[in-house]
């Protein structure tokens, strides 16, 4: 990611980007140090962590917390009605849902309940995410917020 991400801040200036932004999930990767164990200490964390291994202007990193599933959960009118039924009450703040059940592992555990069938991402995922409203997923996760404010703020200082 970091030498990518270089190889296209220093490219020709004809082909240079606006910026680069790298999104990682919270959830999976096993890189955070282990006294860190809370969804706002891996952020900070991997945010700071990333952005050092860049070390370029136009360079800025996110997480999604704790998978970009969450960004799902905070319409849940998407869902199939037996899986929107069984969503836990921690589900109506969305980058809440925890590292023991993230939103993936939260989905595919209500589809195989309740539709007798797991969870697919690039399947259903796909379906899901074209039909979120972004302003809405925006309203219900703090962190997707600020993301969302940030790359907005990149364009806008390399507008004339």
């Amino acid at each position: 990611m970091a030498k990518k991400a270089r190889l296209y801040l220093d490219g020709p200036h004809s082909e240079r980007p606006l910026g680069v932004v790298a999104l990682f999930d919270l959830y999976g990767p096993s890189i955070y140090p282990p006294n860190l164990d809370s969804a706002d200490q891996r952020y900070e964390w991997v945010v700071r962590h990333l952005e050092r291994l860049v070390d370029r202007p136009g360079f800025r990193a996110f997480a999604a917390v704790h998978e970009v599933e969450a960004w799902l959960l905070s319409q849940p009118e998407l869902l199939p009605a037996p899986v929107r039924n069984g969503l836990p009450g921690r589900c109506e703040r969305p980058e809440t849902v925890n590292f023991g059940e993230p939103p993936a592992k939260l989905l595919d555990r209500l589809y195989s309940t309740h539709m007798h069938k797991g969870y697919k991402k690039r399947t259903y995922g796909r379906d899901l995410f074209g039909r979120l409203d972004p302003e809405r997923a925006r309203q219900r996760c703090p962190r997707l917020a600020a993301m969302l404010d940030a790359m907005l703020d990149i364009a806008q200082q390399t507008q004339p």
